[in-house]
Formats: structure tokens, sequence, C-alpha cells
């Protein structure tokens, strides 16, 4: 698998790289990115492909189950660079379906410690969501969907605590929060929070 990842890059550079290599100096110079990602680690979800964005669009960030963690200091000094020092200004949080950390996290049954504790941070969409299956009587498929969509729900809100978001949002009327979810069965995707409306759910 590593010598065909290698050689992956070789096409690379003589199929996208050389025919654009004005385009490629000119981000070695200097990255100018328009949005900050937060997505998931899944191996499915790369954001570039998916959204067909050239290298220098999208500044990332992932993890299990596109989490935001007050007490995560790498999330914390991601939103500070990307707000303060590229200046970016619109945020997506994309989750996706047939997400294993979601799955994990509605399972209630995860072993390792660490992943445990990490999805505890998505509890408050586990708890909406087990509300509105029961009251509209969901099939387990469909509580699934629900779930990934509550969970980016959820973590649009814990960004919009953070102070720096906070701030300059006060101030400056940016950074707008999009929350979206990325069908792996379909390529698609559908926008859950929209973040140039005035509110969301």
């Amino acid at each position: 698998m590593i010598d065909s990842i290698l050689a992956g890059n070789a096409k690379f550079r003589t199929g996208e790289y050389a025919p654009n290599v004005d385009y490629y100096h000119t981000i070695a110079e200097k990255q100018k990115p328009k949005v900050l990602w937060i997505g998931c680690s899944d191996s499915r979800v790369s954001e570039d492909i998916i959204t067909s964005s050239k290298p220098g669009t999208l500044f990332v960030h992932r993890n299990i189950a596109n989490i935001v963690a007050f007490n995560d200091c790498n999330i914390a000094a991601i939103l500070d660079y990307a707000l303060l020092h590229l200046k970016i200004e619109e945020i997506v949080v994309c989750g996706h379906t047939r997400c294993g950390g979601i799955a994990a996290l509605e399972a209630g049954n995860v072993d390792e410690s660490y992943i445990g504790d990490w999805l505890c941070i998505a509890s408050g969409a586990l708890k909406k969501t087990e509300e509105i299956a029961c009251e509209q009587n969901l099939t387990h498929e469909q509580k699934m969907e629900l779930l990934v969509r509550e969970n980016v729900k959820l973590q649009i809100r814990y960004l919009e605590q953070y102070a720096v978001v906070k701030r300059l949002r006060k101030k400056q009327g940016w950074p707008r929060l999009h929350g979206w979810v990325y069908r792996v069965e379909t390529g698609g995707i559908d926008v859950v929070v929209d973040g140039h409306a005035a509110s969301h759910e």
C-alpha cells in the first residue's frame, strides 16, 4: 500500500502539479484558505475530493465524529490560527452517514477509555435523538441518520461558545458557521445548519 501511495504522488506531480505549477508556486509562498473544515477522520470522507477543492482552499481539522471539544488545546489552537491569523470567515462542521464514532456513541459499548471519553462530548446529541426517535417511532436507520445531524448541530453550538468565535462574531459578524452531512452512499452533502441564515434550530 505504501508503494502505491508514493506512486500516486508521482502521478500527481505529472498530472496535476506540473500543468498548474504557477498556482502551486503561489500557494507555496503563502496559504490563504477560505474555509476552516472540521470533519471526521473517517477515511471515506476526504474533504478536498468531496468538494472538488484545490490545495490551499481548506484549512482542516479532523477527529473521531467531528467533535468540537472545550478541553482540546488542538482545536483551540486551530481556531485561533484560522480566525486570528488566516482571517478565515467560514467554518464548516461536516459529519457523515455510516459514521463509526456515531454508531459507537449510540451503541454505548465502547471499551477503550479514550474513545469512550471523547464520544461523551456528543452525548447531548444522543439524548435529543433518543427523545425524537421515541416520539416519532423511528427505525434504527432513521435514528442513526438523525443522530449524525444532531451531532453536527451540537458541535456548531459548542463552536458558538468559544471565546474567539463569540468575540469576532460580535465585532465583525464572522465566522459564519455551517453544518453539513456528507452521504457516503450517494456522495451528496446535506446542509443542516445554514451559516448565512440569521439563526438555526
